[in-house]
């Protein structure tokens, strides 16, 4: 490639405008490639970040073929909602681990994909694998989408970084949200917007004592925004609802920390569910069945976003899975 006039002055960063878009080729990678020595300029290879251009001076960028993982394929069962040439659409179901980890080393959706899309996967950072570019919990089922291509990652982790993808979750939680109620009003980081949304602005960082879990923050963190809105109440009086959870941010277990922060935490939920429980009494014969419920009640039930390459908008809605209607269906009982 030939650097073009008035390049930023540094390598990584001139090589970032100069490269073709069709290579999509992060800036991240670039610096890989130049620190690799995969980089050549009129004085050999270039290996230094940081090293001074000039308009006109020509540079070689040598990519490899893709590498294969040490992630093996796995022939598990796939709800494929959408499939292109670059990106696939997922329907996860509840108990997935999304990547392979401590713990969790087979049987992820990783694993699954790899097996599934095969040679259709053209490389997502110089290895053969998919671009994984949000993820939902283990015990959280619902909609995700995962680059194949090299071009749909650089694309989509883009729209996901800009929080200009859409995504909804329905959740089945304790409490009910009231914006009369002065508890909530009282709560550190919410207010109410139109037609009765809560929105939760806090930050996200590491629990002080469990580094398995995320606590919310006011003077350090992440950024988190999420807005609840009440769809149906149960119970008399009421004391669990279903809610819609859309995300502004998309930060670890985050519609989960947040609900429990004001005190309204999902039914399930082993880890943040909270003290503070639907009233078994107003709930009746549905108590058992909240009781007994084995996850989180959170499910990924709508995606949206600009298809990275074709650029045609993309728009997604799963259904309630069993488990969580089931429990739904028991709670209108109630009412």
């Amino acid at each position: 490639m030939i650097i073009p006039a008035n390049p930023p002055e540094r390598l990584d960063k001139a090589l970032a405008v100069s490269v073709p878009e069709e290579a999509a080729l992060s800036r991240s990678r670039l610096a890989r490639l130049i620190t690799e020595g995969a980089v050549t300029g009129p004085d050999g290879p270039a290996t230094d970040l940081k090293m001074r251009v000039a308009e006109g001076q020509v540079f070689t960028i040598a990519i490899s073929a893709p590498q294969e993982v040490e992630t093996r394929p796995e022939a598990i069962p796939l709800a494929v909602v959408h499939e292109d040439d670059d990106l696939i659409v997922i329907d996860k179901p509840a108990g997935m681990v999304v990547h392979p980890a401590p713990g969790s080393p087979s049987g992820t959706l990783v694993n699954a994909l790899l097996a599934h899309c095969g040679e259709s996967l053209s490389g997502i950072g110089g290895e053969k694998r998919p671009g994984i570019v949000h993820r939902i919990d283990k015990d959280t089922s619902g909609l995700l989408v995962v680059a194949k291509s090299d071009r749909a990652h650089h694309g989509l982790a883009a729209q996901f970084e800009a929080h200009s993808a859409s995504r909804r979750y329905l959740a089945l939680a304790h409490g009910v949200i009231d914006a009369a109620d002065p508890r909530l009003r009282g709560v550190r980081g919410t207010n109410f917007e139109d037609g009765g949304v809560l929105k939760i602005t806090t930050s996200l960082a590491r629990h002080p004592s469990d580094r398995q879990k995320q606590a919310v923050y006011f003077d350090k963190g992440r950024h988190a925004v999420t807005r609840a809105k009440l769809l149906e109440s149960f119970g008399r009086p009421p004391s669990a609802m279903l809610v819609e959870c859309r995300l502004e941010t998309g930060r670890t277990h985050q519609i989960r920390v947040h609900m429990a922060h004001v005190g309204l935490g999902l039914i399930g939920d082993p880890v943040y569910g909270g003290s503070r429980k639907a009233s078994a009494k107003a709930l009746g014969a549905a108590a058992a069945q909240v009781a007994a419920f084995d996850r989180q009640a959170l499910h990924a039930a709508h995606l949206g976003f600009v298809h990275p390459v074709s650029q045609e908008p993309m728009s997604f809605d799963s259904p309630l899975p069993a488990d969580m209607q089931a429990l739904l269906d028991s709670l209108r009982a109630t009412s």
